[in-house]
């Protein structure tokens, strides 16, 4: 599909309104929290959840907004607190997700449904979830944060932050706020989504030709011959950790996660500019700003997405009315917390790949457990059983959680 870049989004833009009240809820609620001086951790901060309601006119509680709306923080000190078990700045947390309030709007190319927002460097990602993704987030939460308390190196999904914004309407989108595998400095020339499922996980190679970034899964990796090259002190810093990461997932009675590779080639870098092709950051001009005091921008161009869905480029720059556009470009250095995982911290801010000797080869990985919240339940029981009347009941994605994991590090533990 194209990317989508160019055409002006009016005022009452349904993803006008979202954003803004999605980034106007996370500047203030988290600013609040972090506030607040250091104390230790209570059984009632993981079931909190502080309601803020914004109105135009502002109040004693909130501070003036553009539009009504209701913004929900949920266990606010837990998320502080996981943000500072990753190094994450809280200062450049903020400014990163609200600083310009520029985000890059993708639709998710899963059958979720859920949409990705990405923070104006792609350093963090906002991903709308469905009510029953957000329980369960609650449920297993307290699991969750002793497990990247005690590994730091953790190669699950980083969530830094869970909330709800209830529109007009009644209409409440629950979201997560998360740290993004790839680093916007450096082209990702291959894509892979792995389950160590069989069926149904080929991507047809007619797509891989029309766009070099299509995310390829199991059977491709398969029919590639491909392999991630590390040597032995890598490889088992890499096996041991995701050992660690799957055991915890399969005691949550989770199943379904994907580990998500990214491929940079170091001979090749940035020299196909893929980066600046699908990583574009925008800000208004002064034109735009000069009409209206709220302006948003859609650009649109015809370039391939990564991820083979329609991208679009939202920036609602509240300074710029005052002060008149800025420059914004991507980052060229990686984020600063990167340098404090095992699996982040080299060259580029990935994982150099290496020979039996341990030398550096030519391929940066980028690694990541991620769809790390679906839970074996009713529903995906009934899916394993109609799946494996037609299929191989062992190799379809919807197994048990002890199985789903024994099979996952098998293939992994094959791939490397």
């Amino acid at each position: 599909k194209e990317v989508l870049r160019g055409t002006p989004v009016k005022e009452g833009h349904v993803n006008y309104m979202l954003m803004y009240d999605m980034l106007t809820g996370i500047r203030v609620s988290v600013s609040r929290c972090n506030a607040k001086p250091m104390r230790d951790i209570m059984p009632e901060d993981f079931e909190a959840a502080h309601k803020i309601a914004f109105d135009v006119t502002g109040n004693e509680m909130a501070p003036t907004s553009r539009y009504d709306f209701k913004f929900k923080d949920y266990a606010p000190w837990i998320f502080r607190l996981i943000r500072g078990c990753f190094k994450v700045d809280p200062s450049e947390y903020l400014i990163s997700l609200t600083g310009k309030y520029v985000l890059s709007e993708l639709g998710s190319p899963g059958k979720s449904g859920s949409f990705f927002y990405f923070s104006q460097d792609f350093r963090f990602i906002i991903k709308t979830i469905h009510f029953s993704e957000h329980k369960f987030i609650r449920r297993v939460l307290k699991d969750y944060y002793e497990h990247v308390k005690s590994n730091p190196d953790t190669l699950l999904s980083r969530i830094f932050g869970l909330h709800r914004v209830k529109l007009p309407g009644n209409k409440k989108i629950h979201f997560v706020v998360m740290g993004n595998v790839f680093p916007p400095n450096k082209d990702i020339h291959e894509t892979y989504d792995l389950k160590g499922s069989t069926v149904g996980r080929l991507t047809p190679e007619e797509k891989v030709k029309k766009s070099a970034g299509t995310v390829l899964k199991d059977l491709n990796w398969v029919n590639r011959e491909r392999k991630l090259f590390l040597g032995p002190i890598k490889r088992e810093a890499l096996v041991s950790q995701m050992e660690k990461d799957v055991a915890f997932l399969a005691r949550m009675n989770i199943m379904d996660y994907s580990l998500l590779i990214g491929i940079h080639d170091l001979v090749k870098g940035n020299s196909d500019n893929l980066r600046d092709s699908v990583l574009s950051v925008i800000e208004p001009s002064p034109q735009d700003l000069s009409k209206h005091q709220n302006t948003n921008v859609l650009r649109r161009s015809t370039m391939k997405s990564s991820l083979q869905v329609s991208k679009r480029i939202i920036a609602i720059d509240v300074d710029s009315i005052k002060h008149g556009p800025g420059s914004a470009k991507l980052p060229e250095e990686i984020p600063p917390e990167r340098r404090f995982c095992t699996f982040y911290k080299e060259f580029g801010g990935g994982f150099v790949s290496t020979n039996e000797l341990n030398e550096p080869l030519r391929d940066l990985y980028y690694v990541g457990i991620i769809d790390i919240f679906t839970e074996y339940n009713a529903a995906k029981k009934t899916e394993h059983f109609f799946k494996a009347i037609i299929n191989d009941r062992h190799k379809i994605s919807a197994v048990q959680p002890a199985e789903y994991a024994e099979r996952f590090l098998a293939f992994m533990k094959a791939a490397i």
